[in-house]
């Protein structure tokens, strides 16, 4: 309970509509198209730009398969551009492909052809890349990366980075990746083996008149939202595969970090039955150390990621019983998996003094699903929640949050929305008391649903099943890629890839000091 109103925690949804692979042949043509060009000794990077800017086409490629620095001649009198690309990789193991305005330079990918142990098992491979902006080159937070004829995908850490594990019998498959804003990219999953592409994504403007933003109602666009949910979201339960992690921050030390492979059996929508979770796989990595005297702990990080699927725990922002605590505007209309969407901003009124949320929702102009939202406690009112967010206060110590955030995504399959992807980001200040000094801890939780299905779904044993308030399995080591095998897992982040390299050489110290 948030506070006197019972405010629940607020939602994000991302959709992503998975679109239809399209073919690339009849584009083909842009390669065989003579071109001119006399710039002389020039950087390759800068004539793959010249090469944009005279064709319209622009270039997708793995930053390791070509030095951009290093200095070529881009002088050709009507030779075809796939010729003139040749001479600017300098590599005859790549091959060029064309794909909408977008002109992929890869690596032949290697032939990858099923096993024959099972009817199912297929050789799988690993996509891996990184989504940025076009324009300035920064790094794209939470992007969906997904299989577009499939219930399969993954999200875009902070620093922009994705895996996802593919089978065989995908290869013909596209990748669809989506951003709120900006203009969808298709890259066939033929190309991604052995690649690590850098994925440059292009802001999409709607030019819309203010006078048609203004006369939408936002309470009437949430109420036909609320009425699509059976529709939107379905009535039978499901079974997903997802990926879990959890940490605490302190300063730019990572203190702790557990993460897990999990089934989930995700009950029916309109219904109480809960929600149920398998650990497959997990482990965590502490680093406390005997000077500290204060290590903050996640309570129920997974419990929280469950409640927070809006749809099934309807937040009061959403719930028309509770439209006279908040101000609602429509500002914008954007672009999502290249349709249009509302934007609808809520922030609690001002005669309203406790803790409750503002930020933004996004519903789809065509079927009201719920397609994203960022909200936060307000910052003005979040020094009254301490008890939301404290249990145990430490002797000595006053804790207070100083911000809380969360997201929410939901992937569209088919005719149906599931819950793919939910984080949430909180920022405390300790300080001891009389002490002039304080500290700053982040605690973070985030679940990635990588596969969902609506086949064959049946509830967990109950000795199969996790308490959502437990804590994963414990190991110290340090973090391996190779650990997860074939199964979907988020990339950490930098400073925590880091920070979990200086616990392993911590305790690999320790070991040989110890013998």
């Amino acid at each position: 309970m948030f506070c006197k109103y019972h405010i629940k925690p607020a939602l994000l949804i991302v959709v992503i509509a998975l679109a239809c692979s399209t073919g690339i042949s009849a584009q083909d043509s842009i390669l065989a198209k003579p071109h001119t060009f006399s710039n002389g000794s020039i950087k390759k990077g800068n004539a793959l730009n010249i090469i944009s800017r005279r064709t319209g086409y622009y270039f997708t490629y793995d930053s390791r398969l070509l030095d951009t620095e290093a200095r070529i001649t881009l002088d050709a009198v009507n030779e075809p551009l796939e010729e003139i690309l040749r001479t600017i990789v300098e590599n005859d193991s790549l091959r060029f492909s064309v794909l909408g305005s977008h002109i992929i330079i890869a690596r032949i990918a290697p032939e990858i052809e099923p096993t024959v142990s099972d009817s199912v098992a297929h050789d799988q491979f690993r996509i891996a890349g990184r989504v940025v902006d076009h324009e300035t080159g920064d790094p794209l937070p939470f992007a969906t990366v997904a299989i577009s004829n499939k219930p399969r995908g993954s999200i875009s850490n902070i620093d922009g980075y994705f895996t996802l594990n593919v089978s065989g019998d995908l290869i013909n498959d596209t990748l669809a990746v989506s951003y709120l804003g900006y203009l969808n990219r298709h890259i066939p999953v033929s190309e991604t083996p052995g690649n690590d592409f850098t994925i440059m994504m292009f802001r999409d403007y709607i030019p819309i008149p203010e006078i048609i933003i203004r006369s939408q109602l936002p309470q009437e666009i949430i109420r036909k939202w609320a009425q699509a949910i059976p529709e939107n979201y379905g009535t039978t339960p499901a079974s997903m595969w997802g990926f879990y992690r959890e940490g605490t921050m302190k300063g730019k030390e990572l203190q702790l970090y557990s993460e897990a492979v999990m089934q989930l059996y995700k009950a029916p929508y309109g219904t109480n039955v809960r929600d149920q979770v398998k650990v497959v796989r997990s482990r965590k990595s502490e680093n406390s150390q005997p000077g500290d005297t204060l290590l903050l702990r996640l309570k129920a990080g997974l419990s929280t990621s469950l409640l927070l699927d809006g749809v099934k725990n309807q937040f009061e922002f959403l719930d028309e019983e509770y439209f006279g605590l908040y101000n609602y505007s429509m500002t914008d209309i954007v672009t999502i998996d290249d349709a249009a969407a509302y934007v609808i901003e809520f922030t609690q009124k001002e005669n309203i003094r406790d803790p409750l949320f503002r930020g933004t929702v996004i519903i789809s102009t065509t079927d009201y699903g719920l397609l994203q939202a960022d909200f936060e406690i307000h910052p003005s009112y979040i020094s009254r929640s301490d008890e939301l967010f404290v249990t145990s206060p430490v002797r000595r110590y006053s804790i207070r949050p100083s911000s809380v955030r969360y997201r929410v995504s939901y992937k569209k399959s088919g005719d149906r929305y599931f819950l793919s992807h939910v984080r949430g980001d909180l920022r405390f200040i300790a300080k001891k008391k009389r002490s002039l000094f304080s500290s700053g801890y982040d605690v973070f939780f985030e679940l990635a649903i990588t596969e969902s299905d609506t086949q064959n779904v049946t509830r967990f044993e109950r000795n199969e099943i996790i308490p959502l308030e437990s804590v994963f399995s414990r190991t110290i080591s340090g973090y391996d890629f190779k650990f997860w095998g074939n199964f979907d897992f988020l990339n950490p982040e930098e400073d925590i890839i880091k920070s979990l390299d200086n616990i392993t050489q911590k305790f690999s110290r320790y070991i040989e000091e110890g013998k």
